[in-house]
């Protein structure tokens, strides 16, 4: 098998002392293009394609990758393209001068040119620069896969996503999006008087979250440290510490599995809000996702694959035993115990565990038979305590939490709390939660002293919630997997 590889190989190879041969000429003839320090852009491609009208006739320099060139004796022409998108540029021997052309003639598609030069249409109507100067900005000493099958191959694209970037213009528009995302998110909380933070990302206690974290070793001070897998408990002491509304945009780490919507580093963003409960946050929810949908997609009205959402109608409000007696068709309001909800689970071929108890249970259903129908934007609220250890309690039905998780397309798109701030019923949860580790749930969390004792100083009623940035651009983006939308996905090493 390696010998049907060798031809190609050796072509490669040959392709590539090529350009190391243009590369050591260039620098034997003091013409080293990594010696240019800068180049003064005025333009870009689509700038100039938009504005024609008033642009013809005006001299502009453009700079970027040399994606195509067909060389005709005394003039050529070439494709440059840009951070908005490619423009065509004719180059003319008696225009550049003869020196000029004859280095042009040996360019390599992947250099990175500078190109000044009048704006013109040619005679096929297309919008060029007519090149007065061309300039080497940098040497390609790879290979560009070719032009007309592109990168297909997923693996490679996510390896090499510069590669990537450069030969699908589909993926430079994604994480365009993505920064809109961002941008339109901070947009509307700042409008809303929200202030952002930043907290520390390397603690001793990685809590707020039911995940397993990563460890880490601090040698300065010999201690054992975790990366972060919420962004919760630091900035419920900002709340403490009086300041009314808060977020945090930033990367979370969680030491699991790579699945389509999962990756072991992501991006989390949780907001607090001072004298406001669960209520307030589906309010607020509500308008951000319509917002940010409109000024990322402008519509209120998100395709993702087969599915049409709709932003523009109220969200549907409806309680986790209501969603469970609908698709399910049995009320956890019936069953009182752990022993009758283990029979029921039995009965349904749902699995559990031994510490499982009635709320376990409960939710165990919710994602057996409710999940998959949640297409349209849903906020599940009212969940058992016992999957809750941050959240408070509803006065009327101590069984259960004013909380609810955000869902759209079946994906859980945030998660929301009226915030525990009872410092006794607090410290009750951390003990339960220790239990439970102590019991082998490498997911439980250990108990945080310093934030009770943050709790302790007085914290307010408040509402919090945590948005899953990137599966909202996969949202708005219409992309398949969060790989998609991360620009360097974790991947397996590769194996030399």
């Amino acid at each position: 098998m390696a010998q049907n590889n060798q031809p190609a190989e050796q072509d490669l190879n040959q392709l590539l002392k090529v350009r190391h041969d243009k590369l050591k000429d260039l620098q034997d003839n003091g013409k080293d293009p990594f010696q240019i320090t800068k180049y003064d852009v005025k333009s870009h491609s689509m700038e100039i394609k938009n504005n024609f009208d008033s642009m013809e006739g005006q001299t502009v320099s453009i700079a970027g990758r040399m994606m195509f060139k067909r060389v005709m004796g005394k003039a050529s022409f070439c494709n440059v393209q840009d951070l908005q998108g490619n423009i065509q540029a004719y180059v003319a021997r008696d225009s550049i001068g003869e020196d000029s052309y004859k280095d042009f003639k040996k360019y390599d598609v992947g250099d990175i040119l500078g190109i000044k030069g009048e704006v013109f249409k040619t005679k096929t109507g297309e919008i060029s620069v007519h090149a007065q100067e061309v300039t080497l900005l940098s040497k390609s000493l790879q290979i560009l896969p070719e032009k007309f099958h592109g990168l297909t191959d997923t693996d490679i694209r996510y390896r090499q996503r510069y590669v990537d970037l450069i030969m699908n213009s589909d993926v430079k528009d994604t994480f365009v999006k993505r920064s809109k995302v961002l941008s339109s998110i901070r947009k509307y909380l700042d409008s809303q008087g929200f202030m952002e933070v930043e907290t520390p990302m390397l603690v001793s206690n990685a809590g707020g979250a039911a995940a397993r974290p990563f460890e880490t070793h601090f040698n300065a001070l010999n201690e054992d440290l975790k990366l972060r897998i919420s962004l919760e408990l630091y900035l419920k002491r900002l709340i403490v510490g009086g300041m009314e509304r808060v977020y945090e945009i930033g990367r979370v780490f969680r030491n699991e599995g790579l699945d389509t919507r999962h990756n072991p580093e992501f991006t989390l963003m949780e907001l607090y809000q001072a004298y406001t409960d669960y209520h307030g946050m589906m309010d607020l929810t509500e308008n951000l996702y319509r917002y940010v949908a409109k000024e990322v997609t402008g519509s209120e009205i998100l395709t993702y694959g087969e599915h049409e959402m709709d932003l523009s109608k109220p969200f549907e409000r409806i309680t986790m035993v209501d969603a469970v007696k609908k698709y399910a068709n049995v009320d956890f309001n019936e069953i009182h115990t752990a022993e009758e909800a283990k029979k029921l689970a039995d009965e349904h071929h749902i699995e559990y565990e031994a510490r499982h108890k009635k709320g376990d249970i409960l939710n165990l259903f919710f994602e057996e038979y409710v999940e998959e129908h949640l297409i349209q934007p849903t906020f599940v609220m009212d969940h058992p305590v016992e999957i809750s250890p941050l959240t408070k309690k509803k006065p009327d039905n101590p069984e259960y939490v004013e909380r609810f998780e955000f869902f759209m397309n079946s994906w859980e798109m945030a998660n929301a709390y009226s915030e525990l701030n009872d410092p006794i019923d607090q410290k009750e949860r951390f003990e339960a939660q220790e239990a439970l580790l102590a019991a082998g749930d490498a997911e439980a969390n250990h108990t945080d002293e310093d934030f009770l004792n943050a709790l302790s100083i007085g914290m307010p009623p408040t509402g919090g919630i945590g948005f899953g940035i990137d599966r909202m651009v996969m949202m708005m983006t219409n992309s398949p997997a969060i790989r998609d939308v991360l620009l360097f996905p974790t991947m397996k090493p590769v194996k030399e």
